[in-house]
């Protein structure tokens, strides 16, 4: 006879989604008060814009993006190799049982939005959503 067994989605529990916030800020302030002192870091502003943390809060990804989107891969790859020493400064910020082990990874959705944009923008859709116009106001 089959167990009901919770299906596995890949939605987050509010608790995750709460310590994600919590990280990010966290981060976020090590970041601007340039405590991380790399050459691939100096003048650059980089934007946390999610963490998601692991359902045991053991780990977390975080995914970021550098201002202007320029070299993402050099300063997510800094980011990753200081990570042990943000993961110490976050500790002392935040009151967990433990601190998750971070993982760096460049947030796609800005380049994807962008894509999208161009997209939508092209002529060729443009002439599209001219000619269903009249269609549309047609029944009222």
């Amino acid at each position: 006879m089959p167990r009901n067994r919770p299906t596995r989605d890949h939605t987050q529990s509010h608790r995750q989604l709460r310590v994600g916030e919590l990280l990010r800020h966290a981060i976020s302030e090590i970041l601007v008060r340039g405590d991380v002192r790399d050459p691939e870091l100096a003048g650059v502003s980089v934007t946390v814009t999610q963490v998601k943390p692991s359902p045991d809060m053991r780990h977390a990804m975080v995914f970021c993006e550098p201002l202007g989107g320029k070299n993402a891969s050099k300063v997510i790859d800094a980011l990753n190799r200081h990570r042990g020493f943000i993961r110490g400064l976050m500790g002392r910020m935040i009151t967990l049982k433990f601190t998750p082990d971070l993982r760096f990874t460049e947030d796609r959705s800005f380049a994807e939005a962008e894509k999208i944009e161009t997209i939508l923008k092209s002529p060729r859709v443009q002439r599209d959503l001219k000619a269903r116009d009249p269609e549309e106001g047609g029944d009222g």
